[in-house]
Parts: structure tokens; sequence; C-alpha cells
């Protein structure tokens, strides 16, 4: 995949659909730098969710592991 223009990113961008979460946390303790929790445990996207080169695997491996599927990559 190309890079977005101004971003630095890889293309690839990550969302949590926040009506799916149940708050397991794997995602942010699989891939910290692209998940973190809200105020009540939820997952919710870093940032702007652009997956930053040398992150693909983390972002793959936090959707592979997401019990309810609640994650996605665009």
């Amino acid at each position: 995949m190309g890079l977005i223009a101004g971003e630095g990113g890889t293309g690839m961008k990550v969302r949590i659909d926040s009506g799916k979460c149940q708050g397991h946390g794997r995602c942010y303790d699989l891939a910290p730098e692209l998940f973190g929790e809200d105020e009540e445990g939820y997952g919710q996207v870093r940032g702007d969710g652009i997956v930053a080169e040398g992150k693909e695997q983390a972002a793959r491996l936090a959707v592979a592991n997401c019990p309810e599927r609640a994650i996605e990559i665009l």
C-alpha cells in the first residue's frame, strides 16, 4: 500500500465499533501504540487511526484477537 499524503502512514487505518466492544482490552494490550482505553476500560483508537509504517502486524494481531470482532482494518 502507498503512503497517505502528509500522514506518514501505510494507507492502513483501524476502527473500533463501540457498539460491539465489551472492554476485554486485548487490543490495547497487544498494540498499545494503536489502541488505548477510555475511562470505562473500553478500547479506543489512538489518534486518527492511521497505522504507522511497521505497525501493520500489530494491527492485524489486535483484529484477530478481539473476541467481539469489534476492530476492523479499513
